[in-house]
């Protein structure tokens, strides 16, 4: 960046930033907010999924749950950790939010987040039985992989790097969902399955947000955003959708 150039300026031309304080304020919020967002919503998808970890049907399948417990946490400390540097209390992060805490599973809140924390709102629901936690697991899955390929070109280039060492762990989740499902298919109720696909699925879609965000355009010329909230939907529907109907099941 030349002496004479904005950060706005040098951020619109592809420039990346490294450093807190080098900072403006109101990129600082929006990229705290994109922070605190991803870091509720994997800590609170964690800690629902913790919850059923028993009711897998084998040991494998427990131990695949268990993992992804792990992981999930564990990525939501590597972004926490970056939210430190900005400020944010990280002593008191993981125990100051209700992570379990859930609404009831016919509640209609659309794209409304929590009360208690900045989770996306797909995580206020409530899973039903193992089946149901992995067909939510396919579904969200597949949308974080679409999500973290967006992230992963956010402009602070520490975050850049910590979304790019994510993706294929969340990517993991994702087929281990497929598998998953692919066993459930072959003993269970396939009405079943396909009712709890009928259920995720709008949620899971309510989880990009408007479609036409006042904000993206402003987001995108800091290099936070890149791509729209209604191009990332229609990129999950379609590969979210191939695998469903892969399976013999249909989207929601």
């Amino acid at each position: 960046m030349t002496e004479d150039m904005s950060i706005e300026t040098y951020l619109a031309q592809g420039g990346v930033l490294t450093n807190p304080a080098n900072v403006p304020p109101r990129y600082r919020a929006e990229l705290l907010k994109l922070m605190a967002t991803f870091v509720d919503s994997e800590l609170a998808g964690a800690a629902g999924f913790a919850d059923i970890i028993n009711e897998g049907p084998g040991i494998k399948e427990r131990i695949a749950a268990a993992r992804i417990v792990l992981e999930k946490t564990d990525n939501a400390d590597r972004v926490l950790r970056i939210m430190g540097e900005f400020g944010a209390d990280t002593a008191r992060y993981a125990t100051h939010h209700p992570w379990t805490a859930r609404l009831e599973r016919n509640a209609d809140i659309g794209a409304t987040r929590s009360e208690h924390d900045m989770r996306l709102a797909v995580f206020n629901y409530p899973l039903e039985g193992w089946a149901d936690a992995v067909v939510m697991n396919l579904l969200m899955g597949r949308a974080v992989v679409v999500q973290l390929a967006e992230f992963a070109l956010v402009s602070y280039q520490p975050l850049a790097e910590a979304f790019r060492a994510i993706a294929p762990i969340e990517a993991h989740h994702a087929e281990l969902a497929e598998e998953g499902l692919v066993r459930l298919l072959e003993s269970h109720d396939r009405a079943a399955l396909q009712a709890s696909v009928d259920y995720w699925w709008p949620r899971v879609a309510a989880s990009f947000g408007a479609a036409d965000s006042r904000k993206f355009d402003m987001l995108k010329g800091w290099g936070i955003r890149h791509t729209g909230n209604a191009e990332l939907r229609t990129r999950w529907q379609a590969e979210a959708g191939a695998i469903l109907d892969r399976l013999g099941l249909k989207a929601g």
